[in-house]
């Protein structure tokens, strides 16, 4: 290739100018799209039959647009001084999980500083020499796991920089992390059976319970997590026979000497110290992970703590500086790695402020009710398999405009599920479709933190992770518009 040709070669913006470009469309479209409301009832919810048009309030780029990402930090407040119903489990804004994200990046350096991860790497890379595809399969079902249990999203941010290094020191590329990561735990969203943040909330919303729709959305879940599975598996096997093949191939030396550190012949000695780190690293993990496990929602008897990113944050931290006084990194060693490992994360902190500003703007505009009013008339009077396999396509949107899985059930579910009575259709598939839709375009939603966050920690561009994700959602579609068809046939089972 020229020079000449190299001048001309289209390079695809970064994060920050995509979701810049997307915060000034939704701007525009403030000024194109009628504002509407529907009327609330004293929980905040829609009521049916309700919508009617208000007074526009279009927003400006340089007033709106610009404090968007502000305001995305701080949360999503109306300009009437109220907290919107559409950030249901968001209502502290984006400032609490972009902390978390500086505090992990902290902690992953103070580990990395101790050589613990590096010593364990070699001992993983080296249990599992000719048999890596298990460990593909072993970690993605764990997240699928998480995402179905409890909804998997931002939790996962933790996780990149150690499972991005496994996948590396195995031969494989930093999109096979991220995509196991990313894809795993997408899958478990996509198919939620007991996740109470989006199958319990719009059950609640529905009228039904939690139970109802559970066989199907344990369908999806198997045989989506096995396509996933299969699909990352052969990418990672292609990229290991020759390395050409990678999506990220151009930054497979910086991306080694990044997440590897050591090199594969050098890796430090697992002593005992580093394996002690190793388990307050591990068990780090597993504290946070029970914390936000609803145990008494879910019949088990076990203590509910309520956690979220407030204590994330203490929990991290804690456990970096005990983590570097047990590594013998002393006073100046911790306060540096710690600030290193901070800094580090401050690009992925401040995208996930501009991709919650992005909601900001829709909600302050007054177009969000609108746009659902749109779809309840789009589907109504149709019937069977048309109406929930349309209603399953125009969640696509409406999660596009409203990333929280929460919000989008509270916002919706109230309008949505009577249209399914008219239709004849059972309630429990809405659910279903509801979160099939927003779990699958969740997976490569720009508007998404998570989606943009985890990309950036792996290094991977968005057309890339379109272009690596696409063939993948193909298939989960129409696995799950499958099942969602077949249900028609069983209302008022469990199916």
């Amino acid at each position: 290739m020229t020079k000449t040709e190299e001048k001309r070669k289209f390079n695809f913006p970064t994060a920050y100018t995509v979701l810049f470009i997307l915060l000034i469309l939704v701007v525009i479209a403030t000024w194109l799209i009628p504002a509407g409301q529907y009327d609330k009832n004293e929980a905040g919810e829609p009521i049916p039959g309700s919508y009617h048009q208000v007074e526009a309030n279009p927003q400006r780029i340089i007033r709106d647009g610009l404090m968007a990402p502000v305001n995305g930090m701080y949360g999503l407040e109306a300009e009437d001084g109220s907290v919107s119903v559409y950030n249901v489990g968001e209502l502290y804004g984006a400032i609490d999980v972009a902390l978390f994200v500086l505090v992990i990046g902290g902690f992953l350096s103070m580990t990395m500083a101790t050589g613990a991860i590096d010593a364990g790497i070699g001992k993983i890379t080296e249990a599992l020499k000719g048999k890596e595809r298990w460990m593909i399969a072993v970690l993605m079902c764990v997240f699928a796991l998480g995402g179905t249990s409890y909804g998997m999203a931002e939790e996962s941010l933790a996780f990149y920089g150690l499972i991005i290094a496994v996948m590396i020191a195995a031969g494989y590329d930093a999109l096979t992390g991220v995509a196991v990561i990313m894809i795993g735990a997408g899958i478990g969203v996509l198919a939620s059976t007991v996740n109470p943040f989006a199958t319990g909330v719009a059950s609640s919303f529905a009228g039904i319970s939690i139970a109802d729709g559970l066989v199907s959305r344990i369908i999806i879940l198997v045989l989506g997590t096995a396509v996933g599975i299969v699909f990352v598996s052969r990418y990672a096997e292609k990229v290991k026979k020759d390395p050409t093949k990678s999506l990220v191939y151009e930054l497979k030396e910086e991306n080694e000497k990044r997440f590897l550190r050591s090199s594969a012949d050098a890796m430090p000695e697992f002593t005992g110290k580093r394996k002690a780190i190793l388990g307050l690293f591990g068990l780090a993990f597993l504290i946070m992970v029970f914390s936000v496990i609803p145990w008494q929602d879910l019949g088990i008897g076990l203590p509910q703590w309520n956690w979220w990113f407030g204590e994330f944050v203490a929990l991290f931290l804690g456990f970096a500086i005990l983590i570097g006084i047990i590594g013998g990194l002393g006073e100046a060693g911790i306060s540096e790695t710690f600030i290193t490992g901070a800094r580090d994360m401050l690009g992925v902190a401040l995208v996930i402020g501009l991709a919650r500003g992005i909601s900001v703007i829709m909600n302050n505009g007054l177009i969000i009710d609108t746009i659902l009013y749109w779809a309840e008339s789009a589907v109504a009077g149709l019937g069977g398999v048309a109406f929930i396999n349309l209603m399953s396509l125009l969640y696509l949107p409406l999660g596009f405009l409203i990333p929280s899985s929460s919000g989008l059930a509270t916002v919706t579910m109230p309008i949505m599920s009577p249209l399914a009575d008219i239709a004849s259709v059972d309630r429990s598939l809405i659910v279903t479709a509801y979160q099939s839709a927003s779990g699958l375009l969740n997976i490569v939603n720009p508007t998404f933190a998570v989606v943009m966050g985890g990309l950036a920690l792996g290094r991977v561009r968005y057309d890339k992770w379109l272009r690596f994700a696409l063939p993948l959602l193909v298939v989960l579609f129409l696995i799950y518009t499958l099942v969602l068809s077949i249900g028609v046939f069983f209302p008022g089972q469990i199916f």
